[in-house]
């Protein structure tokens, strides 16, 4: 983690079940849930080894709120071609704000979406 500029992230939520339904419909993963007093947390998989940063989803009822005019958070599409992610989004609950986008051809494609909670978050892949 130490190559990686970003040691953590929190994407607010305002109802876990349905958030975590979301992320691991859409990403095809599992996600672990933690209650730590007030503070409900649902933790992405990773690794020491792997590349990218960890991060959960946080639910607390002072601390955190939805927004999708904060700070923007890439995910990986781990299928290798955003579109299969994207094809999830709507039925998940969530919706497309920005189509699959070129960046380039060194850095792939990236899109926009409104997730269950309405945070605004982007998807990337190589193709």
């Amino acid at each position: 983690m130490k190559n990686n500029a970003v040691g953590w992230f929190e994407i607010p939520v305002n109802n876990m079940e349905r958030a975590m339904s979301f992320y691991e419909r859409i990403l095809d993963l599992k996600l672990q849930r933690n209650m730590m007093g007030p503070l409900d947390m649902a933790w992405f998989p990773w690794t020491e080894e792997g590349t990218g940063s960890p991060g959960s989803l946080v639910k607390h009822p002072e601390f955190y709120v939805p927004s999708a005019d904060g700070v923007l958070i890439y995910l990986t599409a781990h299928s290798g071609d955003l579109k299969n992610e994207l094809a999830k989004v709507e039925p998940a609950g969530g919706k497309v704000i920005q189509k699959k986008t070129k960046i380039s051809d060194e850095y792939g494609f990236m899109a926009l979406i409104l997730d269950s909670e309405g945070n605004r978050v982007a998807l990337h892949s190589r193709k």
